[in-house]
């Protein structure tokens, strides 16, 4: 090897060298601390996916939610968790089904899913109930203007400090089910599903 390749193949080997073979995070209760955490926008998810057709499933995310969680692990049950979700920025992968999502109503009538300019939706916790490394969480889930008790399946994924802004940092993953047509959003039913399953995962910085 000349004396050019071997700099450069000691310049690309150094900082993979450099690099932990541990992540920052862990499945590790004894790393919560005690307080109120805000949710990591940049790195928080609620995706979906509804049937269509009878054919297959399709997918979307809502991204850039807000909220906090406030938890003492000495005491599971006492935690609180306020998550706002910008219905507005829905994402899909075709644009065309994205633009019907937030379309306003034709003629004066309703819209057929969201809308134009639709309001947040939020969950808001009313009790938790932990065992281990899982919880359910229940509470009251309001969107397109109805609010109706909804429970996630909650599991701890991950605690430990962001590497980056050095902010003690705890992961969830959490899923359930909603039922589209309990909360307005009838377009399609008997065509496209009812069920819409929710797959959540969430970071909270303290």
């Amino acid at each position: 090897m000349n004396k050019t390749l071997t700099i450069l193949a000691l310049a690309v080997a150094t900082p993979l060298a450099a690099q932990s073979s541990t992540t920052p995070g862990a499945v590790d209760t004894t790393r919560v601390e005690a307080g109120t955490y805000s949710v990591d926008a940049s790195h928080t998810l609620v995706g979906w996916r509804v049937n269509h057709f009878g054919f297959n499933d399709y997918f979307g995310i809502f991204g850039d939610s807000t909220g906090t969680l406030t938890i003492d692990p000495a005491n599971l049950s006492t935690a609180k968790v306020d998550i706002t979700i910008p219905v507005g920025k829905v994402t899909t992968a075709s644009a065309g089904l994205t633009n019907h999502l937030l379309r306003p109503g034709k003629d004066g009538k309703a819209a057929d899913f969201f809308g134009a300019e639709p309001a947040d939706a939020r969950f808001v916790s009313t009790s938790v109930v932990a065992d281990g490394l899982t919880a359910d969480i229940s509470g009251n889930l309001t969107l397109n203007g109805v609010t109706k008790p909804v429970t996630l399946a909650a599991e701890l994924t991950g605690v430990g400090n962001n590497p980056f802004n050095k902010k003690l940092t705890v992961g969830f993953e959490a899923t359930t089910s909603i039922k589209r047509s309990e909360f307005g959003i009838g377009y399609g039913l008997g065509l496209i599903g009812d069920e819409v399953e929710l797959d959540i995962s969430v970071a909270f910085e303290k």
